[in-house]
Order: structure tokens, then C-alpha cells, then sequence
């Protein structure tokens, strides 16, 4: 996501070998909202602390849900065109908790949903 989000574009990254369904979709709308915008980010997101919060291995697609700390505190949206940051509010929560539902494909792990938590952490 780091790299798509520096480009506004999911075009030369891995994007597909780690999201499906719902996130994938979500991030493409994302992408593209963006793009129009003439926007990208720079810098790098921190994720620490995942923690598998439920595991269901009683189906085809073993799944689970991991809680994580998102911190996208040294993202800086840019406009593209003229490189300078875009304003945000200040009032925006730049950690904060996600959990993640990921699926055990053929070829790895895909996190199919991605839902951020209105809480910090």
C-alpha cells in the first residue's frame, strides 16, 4: 500500500499478492480518488503490535482477524504537480488501531477486509 499510495496507482506493485475482495476494491477507490486529485504520499506507515484476535480454520479458506496499530503519522500527502503538502486537519488521528481479515489462499495470506477502529492506540 505504501508504494501505490506514492504513486496513486496500484501499477507496479505487489498490491494483488496481498489484498483481494473488499480491500483490494477499497484501496483501488482510494487509488483513483487520489489520482484525480492529484495527489500522492510520502513517507513510510509503521505497523506494530499484530495480534490475532480470531482464527477459523474450519473452512476451505482458513481466516483470521488481526488487531494492529497503524501509524500514519509520517505520511505527508503531497500534490504532485508542485510537490507542496496538502493541508489536513489537524485534529486527524494519525495512530490508530485496524483489524484486518485475512484469508489463506493457495498462494499466501490476502487480507480481504481491512476495517480502521475508531479508537488510538
Amino acid at each position: 500500500m505504501q508504494r501505490a499510495y506514492a504513486e496513486a496507482s496500484v501499477d507496479g506493485t505487489d498490491i494483488k499478492t496481498y489484498a483481494a475482495a473488499a480491500a483490494l476494491r477499497q484501496a483501488e477507490v482510494d487509488l483513483d480518488r487520489m489520482h484525480k486529485a492529484g495527489q500522492i504520499v510520502e513517507g513510510e506507515v509503521v505497523v506494530g503490535s499484530p495480534t490475532v484476535t480470531q482464527l477459523d480454520t474450519s473452512h476451505k479458506l482458513p481466516s483470521a482477524t488481526v488487531s494492529s496499530c497503524l501509524d500514519i503519522s509520517r505520511w505527508k500527502v503531497i500534490e504532485r504537480a508542485n510537490g507542496k503538502p496538502v493541508a489536513l486537519p489537524t485534529d486527524r488521528r494519525t495512530k490508530y488501531v485496524i483489524a484486518a481479515t485475512v484469508e489463506k489462499w493457495a498462494e499466501g495470506w490476502k487480507v480481504i477486509k481491512d476495517e480502521p477502529q475508531d479508537r488510538p492506540c
